[in-house]
């Protein structure tokens, strides 16, 4: 079952013609609209005897299915048809390729991968909390991201700014009460890279920095752990995978280690960018293509 978003990414699974593509290859379609909920639509999917699950959209709506693909235990395909697909990116599926994706569900190499959750809600990406947690609230983040962020950031972090009243304590003991932002992510990203080397560390990636009135040197710090708490007095906004969400305190983040049965077209890379670019290549990182040539 493919579940497709026509609005996502600007229209892009329509100009990929993905239900169409998919139908041809014997994949039953679901094309979402403002009458159920995506959680409703898979729900039943699954009840009605679905042997794989797939989503053609942005990675909010990637997450929900992924989530649900996880409790069944069948397979999950993603189809980058979002606006930057930064999921699809890591997981080593070609951006470029959309309809190709759907190779995933008849000839698809398959391994497991790690999900994330923060109080129980899984998570592709990340979730972040502070500026740019603030900055995906306003309804002009969509059209002018990085005006909205400079914005957000000087209130954030200015003279007069108002810092979410957030704490955590970081892997070296030290406690943070004066934050500008968390990123917590499913996996590490690589530093100096946009993306993350894998998806099966079974480790949270954890990035916070402290506003300049804290005076920490240095003023931030990452690191990764298994789990991880951030503790506030009120309910905290959050971005979740670029979705505004309001989450009760406190987070609890957690990661599920190779819960998720993913399938990639063989003609795909199969690891991210910095996955390829580590000088030790290991069967995780290598393509789905090179993976099967080493298992026949």
């Amino acid at each position: 079952m493919l579940f497709v978003n026509p609005r996502s990414g600007d229209g892009a699974a329509d100009r990929a013609r993905v239900a169409e593509k998919a139908r041809d290859r014997g994949i039953k379609v679901v094309i979402l609209d403002s009458g159920r909920s995506l959680t409703e639509l898979v729900d039943e999917a699954v009840r009605q005897g679905a042997d794989a699950l797939g989503m053609a959209g942005g990675d909010g709506s990637l997450a929900v299915v992924a989530a649900a693909a996880a409790a069944h235990g069948v397979p999950f395909i993603c189809v980058p048809a979002g606006t930057r697909n930064h999921f699809a990116l890591d997981l080593g599926v070609d951006r470029k390729d959309v309809a190709g994706a759907l190779d995933g569900f008849t000839d698809g190499v398959e391994r497991r991968i790690d999900l994330a959750e923060v109080n129980g809600r899984a998570f592709v990406n990340n979730v972040s909390l502070g500026i740019y947690a603030e900055a995906v609230r306003h309804p002009a983040y969509r059209a002018a991201k990085v005006r909205t962020l400079v914005e957000t950031a000087g209130r954030v972090v200015g003279p007069s700014a108002r810092t979410p009243a957030l704490r955590l304590v970081d892997d070296e003991g030290r406690q943070h009460t004066q934050l500008a932002v968390v990123l917590v992510s499913n996996n590490p990203y690589a530093l100096g890279f946009g993306s993350r080397p894998s998806l099966d560390s079974g480790l949270l990636g954890i990035v916070v920095l402290d506003t300049p009135d804290s005076r920490r040197h240095p003023p931030g710090r990452a690191w990764s752990a298994p789990n991880f708490e951030v503790l506030a007095p009120a309910p905290v906004h959050a971005g979740i995978d670029g979705e505004p969400v309001v989450l009760s305190a406190p987070l609890r983040f957690a990661i599920r280690p190779a819960v998720l049965r993913v399938r990639i077209s063989s003609r795909h890379p199969g690891a991210s960018p910095s996955g390829r670019l580590r000088p030790e290549t290991s069967p995780r990182n290598a393509s789905p293509a090179a993976r099967q040539e080493e298992s026949e």
